[in-house]
């Protein structure tokens, strides 16, 4: 789950039900099969990051041309989610993620999350797992039908290749100096840890012991549609200081799915 970013935005806690779709909200998802629309991705990447949450991308490769854009995206696969249009045709990207495959990682020199954690522990595990990351949602659709619709072609894509585990990094936004971040990871911590064999440690922590850690706070949209996937805490926060963001480590077992997510009609 590389920037692997599980990008988040707030939500309130609410009943773990797939939301109704609407012919307003009509999602359609497909896999990026040029490179016109990788760019689409992209774009709407640089607007969640750059634009809404205040990631400095300006010396990265594409920014200048409102994209966000790295040196893992050419290793990756590229899911789009489209909401109909008022023709009922699928229009403008409005949901994405990128998987990086193990065969793909190995080529690409690793995953993104060995860049921000050490992921010593999972070396028993990683020719079985999948990252995910840069996933992003358009601010009028974070309701949660375009994540169940993003998961629900995961989850597919993750059988048609053998795949049992995501990994990836949640991020959450520091403009508060990072007591929002500190006090989440917190609340995570104590009710959806990971075992301990599949724990893993920040390169650049994020330093909560100097940060508040009693605030209540409502898990950011991405992450309560993860966490109401099935997904787990692998450890505590790194801080990525180019993102302006707290990242948690989170892995989901597929075996961990609840059905109904994978029944979804997409």
């Amino acid at each position: 789950m590389t920037r692997s970013h599980i990008v988040s935005h707030a939500l309130s806690h609410a009943a773990l039900q797939p939301p109704q779709r609407t012919p307003s909200t009509r999602l359609s998802v497909s896999w990026a099969s040029t490179e016109s629309e990788v760019r689409e991705a992209q774009a709407l990447r640089y607007q969640v990051f750059a634009v809404e949450m205040g990631a400095r991308l300006a010396h990265a490769r594409g920014a200048r041309g409102g994209l966000d854009v790295d040196l893992f995206d050419a290793y990756c696969e590229h899911l789009l989610v489209r909401a109909a249009g008022d023709d009922g045709e699928p229009g403008p990207v409005v949901g994405t993620y990128r998987v990086l495959t193990p065969a793909a990682a190995k080529r690409a020199g690793g995953l993104y999350s060995d860049t921000e954690f050490d992921l010593t522990r999972l070396r028993n595990v990683r020719a079985r797992v999948a990252e995910i990351g840069r996933s992003c949602v358009h601010a009028d659709h974070r309701s949660g039908g375009a994540i169940i619709a993003l998961w629900g072609a995961l989850a597919e894509f993750m059988a048609r290749n053998g795949l049992d585990t995501v990994i990836g990094c949640a991020s959450v936004s520091m403009r508060d100096g990072g007591h929002f971040a500190a006090s989440l990871w917190k609340q995570i911590a104590a009710t959806h840890s990971a075992p301990i064999d599949c724990q893993v440690r920040p390169r650049l922590p994020l330093p909560i012991n100097h940060l508040r850690q009693d605030l209540v706070v409502e898990p950011p949209a991405l992450i309560r549609g993860y966490l109401r996937c099935g997904a787990k805490l692998m450890g505590e926060p790194a801080w990525d200081p180019d993102f302006n963001t707290a990242d948690l480590p989170l892995m989901l077992r597929t075996a961990d799915l609840p059905a109904r997510f994978r029944r979804m009609s997409l």
